[in-house]
């Protein structure tokens, strides 16, 4: 096995400094994500592009997908744009994106053509329920397995339950909750002296 092989990291900043991961390779790692990311596409991004193509850290994957989740559109779209982009510039975020809606695409015309014809099906309806359990699962080992590593200092833990609180309880708007809460972190983590950071820990 070669060094780049057994090197992840290694392999990753070989192909940045040569110009890119090939158009074909990120359509390609897309292209799996949108067929096998059933119930939720967070996890299934974080496993391809963390852990296993090792082309962002859990530090850039967090960042990346704080950004997603702040701006209109779906989280998988908006993430294989960034990435893409990352990876090979306009032409990579545009192949990421074709090649992760289209296997959806394509299973969510049929699916819409077989409902069209036979109606709600008991079968269909408890698969539905079983993926969306499985869901709820995938998206919190994902949640705990990034917390680990991005959260840094006490005070993130309350900006994650400040978030929790204006929306399930008080029941405020999530781009509201995202200004507001994220404005807070944002004055909380402004460049201060090491000490400072120090003395909170």
């Amino acid at each position: 096995m070669s060094d780049m092989e057994a090197n992840p990291e290694l392999r990753k900043s070989v192909e940045l400094r040569a110009g890119g991961v090939s158009i074909a390779r990120i359509f390609l790692e897309f292209l799996t994500i949108g067929a096998t990311s059933f119930g939720g596409v967070v996890p299934y991004l974080r496993r391809s592009l963390v852990s296993k193509q090792a082309w962002l850290s859990d530090k850039e994957f967090v960042e990346m997908l704080s950004i997603s989740q702040s701006l209109p559109g779906l989280n998988a779209t908006n993430m294989a744009i960034l990435v893409g982009q990352k990876l090979n510039g306009a032409l990579g975020a545009i192949v990421a994106v074709l090649g992760i809606c289209l296997p959806g695409g394509l299973l969510m015309f049929i699916a819409g053509a077989i409902y069209r014809v036979h109606g709600d099906h008991a079968w269909v309806t408890g698969a539905l329920k079983g993926v969306a359990a499985a869901s709820v699962g995938l998206v919190l080992s994902t949640v705990l397995q990034l917390s680990r590593k991005g959260l840094e200092e006490r005070f993130d833990y309350l900006f994650v339950i400040l978030t929790v609180v204006a929306v399930h309880r008080l029941h405020q708007s999530v781009l509201t909750t995202l200004v507001v809460v994220g404005l807070m972190a944002v004055l909380w983590h402004r460049p201060r002296h090491e000490i400072d950071k120090e003395a909170v820990r």
